[in-house]
């Protein structure tokens, strides 16, 4: 017999956001998307008084920071570590030199010339202590947390819903439970196939949505300073959190099909592809 499930939709973070309780409380929901919208404000980079862009107009000086905050940087860099640089959260100044300055919604223009900006590695331009829990920027440097704050606040609220639940923030989900079902929770990939977990994370990262312009698009290769040119669309990874997934899909959209592959095939996790060929053949 398949148990009631409850849910949420909103937009925040960009994003549509769903979550999803089996035999859970509309109350519970509300508690989980006011803390959604209150990170939101804390982590965007469009409000001028929120919290990282008080960090990043700090001009390298130490600034003492949210345990949130610090916990969302420490993220950052362990993204940064893991991907081997492919997902530096220092890449704010090249998506502003590639047209993202204001919201997505609001509407983005293509840039009179698209000017490469390289990011600075993150492990050299961002400083943590943790003893005073404070952090520096350097100067002329600017963080955009994006993905990173999706996957993170979505592991991080998943306890907040309960053992029977899904935390969907655009795209990054974390869930446990049997689902209303008891066979886990059926989640679909970017290919249109689709896995049943009991408890893990799955993420899909790719160059479909926040497009405009001529080839502009909200991916930045940290490469090149430029909006990846990939040969894939859409990468689903299937693991422990929704943060290892979002980095490792992001990985593997920039790295494209065959060094992608191999590279998600090394770390032994689930996914599905999207080429380009395949919008094409449709």
């Amino acid at each position: 017999m398949s148990l009631e499930v409850v849910a949420r939709h909103f937009d925040a973070l960009g994003s549509t956001c769903e979550l999803q309780v089996v035999a859970g409380s509309q109350a519970a929901l509300e508690r989980c998307e006011q803390q959604v919208r209150l990170a939101e404000a804390r982590f965007t980079r469009f409000v001028r008084d929120s919290e990282l862009s008080q960090l990043n107009a700090s001009h390298g000086r130490y600034t003492p920071v949210s345990p949130q905050m610090f916990s969302m940087l420490e993220a950052a860099v362990w993204a940064y570590q893991e991907s081997g640089g492919l997902v530096n959260a220092a890449v704010l100044p090249a998506l502003m030199a590639a047209g993202y300055d204001r919201p997505f919604i609001e509407g983005l223009s293509q840039p009179a010339s698209v000017v490469a900006v390289q990011p600075a590695p993150l492990v050299e331009v961002l400083a943590l202590d943790r003893p005073t829990r404070s952090a520096a920027v350097a100067p002329g440097v600017a963080l955009d947390l994006g993905g990173i704050a999706k996957g993170f606040l979505a592991d991080q609220l998943i306890d907040e819903l309960g053992d029977n639940a899904v935390c969907n923030l655009g795209g990054d989900l974390r869930l446990r439970g049997g689902g209303p079902e008891g066979d886990g929770w059926h989640i679909g990939l970017c290919d249109r196939s689709a896995v049943a977990l009991t408890d893990g994370g799955v993420a899909t990262s790719g160059v479909t949505r926040r497009r405009w312009g001529q080839g502009m698009h909200h991916l930045i290769d940290p490469r090149t300073g430029l909006p990846a040119r990939t040969d894939l669309l859409e990468v689903s990874v299937v693991t422990d959190c929704a943060l290892r997934g979002e980095v490792y899909a992001k990985c593997a959209v920039l790295l494209g099909a065959v060094d992608g592959a191999a590279f998600l095939e090394a770390r032994g996790v689930h996914y599905a592809m999207l080429p380009a060929e395949a919008s094409r053949a449709a």
